[in-house]
């Protein structure tokens, strides 16, 4: 037998052994939320014929732009074994700090959206300095930092709906369509998505990162400086909440006292669904991205439905604890 025949004779027997490895680089956990989502996709449309219309799914990724935003954020700090609780008031402060600049002067609806997200950074760095550097538990100085801006925001508006209404601007950001058809809260999600892709693919920030959730010691000892890393992942969680708050406020062309409540629970289920531990250091964006188009999606055949909020509340809660069970009990290097 020549050796081209021989050579022939063997590509069969390669052809096979390539797709068990490209299946072994699918995250198992993102190829369950991508079914999930062709599930809840088929069972609404069960439901109403227009659920799979392209206008309806595009609303529904402009709702789930917001969430996505806020994922963003609690996926940084959750893929360094942390939790960012201060999500709610932060959000909150965010959007009512943006709103009330806009009312200074003729330079007021410039400054509006950069002073929201200087709120939501100046919280985060708050958080950052109390985890990284005074070894505070992430679960306690971020619950604490959320009540401060809870009772600041009530102090600063007295209990009541505040008055002051969103910019042009914000407004433009969350309802208008610089692309006919296509949401600008969509680009906006998408955008930020592209820079947390950079971030965590190929930036030097975005490696120690996942280093330091699988182990921070060891990451501390190859020279890495997990301190000033920490820190910095709050102060983007921080802003990327406060800029999801401006977006929010955009869309209803004001604020709202505790509008940021809703936004805590599905962002931690978002980014759990999504694959990423709650140890730390494993997790991929698009997971996340899935994840906050499930959340969406499994919200709207509920409202479909006629679920009640306490239910769907409890509906979130039992999706975590199962995300828990599944992706938190792989061992951990510490």
């Amino acid at each position: 037998m020549t050796q081209a025949s021989e050579n022939r004779m063997a590509r069969p027997t390669q052809a096979p052994t390539r797709l068990p490895a490209l299946l072994r680089r699918v995250d198992p956990a993102v190829a369950t939320a991508f079914g999930c989502i062709i599930l809840l996709l088929v069972i609404g449309s069960l439901y109403s014929s227009n659920f799979l219309s392209p206008d309806y799914l595009l609303q529904q990724l402009k709702v789930a732009a917001f969430l996505g935003v806020v994922a963003a954020g609690m996926m940084l700090v959750i893929l360094l074994g942390h939790i960012d609780l201060s999500v709610p008031w932060v959000m909150t402060m965010g959007a009512m700090m943006a709103c009330a600049a806009a009312g200074f002067g003729a330079m007021g609806p410039v400054i509006a959206i950069p002073v929201g997200l200087l709120c939501g950074a100046l919280f985060g760095l708050i958080n950052g300095l109390g985890v990284a550097y005074l070894r505070i538990p992430s679960m306690i100085i971020t619950l604490a930092t959320n009540v401060v801006a809870q009772g600041l925001m009530v102090l600063y508006t007295g209990g009541f709906s505040p008055q002051d209404s969103a910019t042009p601007a914000m407004r433009w950001l969350a309802t208008g369509a610089i692309i006919p058809g296509v949401p600008n809260a969509i680009l906006v999600w998408a955008a930020v998505s592209a820079l947390m892709v950079f971030l965590f693919g190929r930036t030097t920030y975005g490696r120690s990162v996942y280093g330091i959730g699988n182990s921070e010691r060891a990451a501390y000892l190859s020279g890495i400086d997990t301190r000033r890393i920490v820190m910095i992942a709050f102060v983007i969680s921080g802003a990327l909440a406060a800029f999801a708050g401006v977006l929010v406020a955009g869309y209803a062309s004001k604020a709202a006292q505790s509008m940021g409540d809703a936004y805590l629970l599905p962002s931690i289920a978002a980014v759990v669904l999504g694959g990423t531990s709650i140890l730390g250091g494993r997790g991929s964006y698009l997971g996340t991205v899935a994840g906050v188009i499930l959340i969406t999606l499994l919200q709207s055949i509920l409202s479909v439905m006629q679920m009640p909020e306490a239910g769907r509340q409890i509906i979130y809660g039992v999706v975590i604890v199962a995300m828990l069970l599944l992706y938190g009990r792989t061992p951990a290097s510490r």
